[in-house]
């Protein structure tokens, strides 16, 4: 019942995608000694979702909402990021430490928001 909810989704969504960025940032600094290796970055969740929203607004009647067709789907992206050591190597253990924190944030935010929708539904239903 709770999973066709566009809530529950964006925060399966956030928690998912926080998932990837913190596999990214531990990859990073398992190869922190790597010759040549390349660190590399996903956009945050806000920034992928403002890009090109994959839910669309609900409209009551024709003209009610403005759609803007010109967004273009948003993919998770990586980018290089960071000077590169003499040994070529861009990992910076201090970025990628404050990544996991922030990456951290990310899923204990979509967390709570789960959390608080079931609480939501719950009451809703009368089941506390």
């Amino acid at each position: 019942m709770y999973n066709s909810l566009d809530l529950f989704q964006t925060a399966g969504a956030m928690a998912r995608h926080a998932g990837t960025r913190q596999a990214v940032v531990a990859r990073n600094i398992a190869n922190a000694d790597t010759p040549n290796f390349q660190a590399q970055a996903i956009a945050a969740f806000k920034d992928v979702y403002s890009e090109g929203a994959s839910t669309q607004m609900r409209v009551t009647r024709p003209g009610h909402v403005v759609r803007n067709s010109d967004i273009p789907n948003s993919h998770l992206h990586q980018s290089p990021v960071g000077d590169p050591s003499p040994n070529g190597n861009t990992v910076s253990i201090e970025d990628e430490m404050l990544h996991g924190v922030e990456v951290s944030r990310e899923h204990n935010r979509a967390l709570t928001i789960y959390r608080h929708a079931m609480t939501v539904l719950r009451t809703s239903l009368g089941r506390n």
